[in-house]
């Protein structure tokens, strides 16, 4: 089975600071053991960068030096499969955009869903 993990679970994932660090680290634990396989996409990997390397002023963000952001998904990439951008996904969004009408911030999550 694949499990899609997004930028939310992976930043809480590597950020022991994190309220809900220990439940994540937790439930991708039992996951890889019950034999499920962890996967993630380039579009999660970008969404992670942003918020590692915003500002703590802004909304969400971490304030890391960009060596901090370039190590970590160095760690991702070891434990989930980055799921490949290619030809067909991007036939299939572009599809699923006009077959369904999706507007908005909606096209990113249909992104996704074509990827998947």
């Amino acid at each position: 089975m694949l499990v899609l993990v997004d930028s939310g679970l992976l930043l809480r994932f590597l950020e022991p600071s994190a309220p809900q660090h220990a439940a994540i680290r937790g439930a991708v634990r039992t996951l890889r053991s019950g034999g499920g396989t962890l996967v993630t996409a380039a579009q999660y990997l970008a969404e992670f960068w942003n918020v590692c390397t915003r500002p703590t002023s802004a909304r969400g963000g971490f304030g890391l030096p960009i060596a901090e952001p370039d190590r970590r998904p160095r760690i991702i990439e070891r434990l989930f499969c980055v799921l490949p951008d290619n030809q067909a996904a991007y036939q299939t969004w572009r599809r699923l955009l006009v077959a369904h009408a999706v507007k908005g911030v909606q096209v990113h999550d249909a992104r996704l869903g074509a990827l998947m």
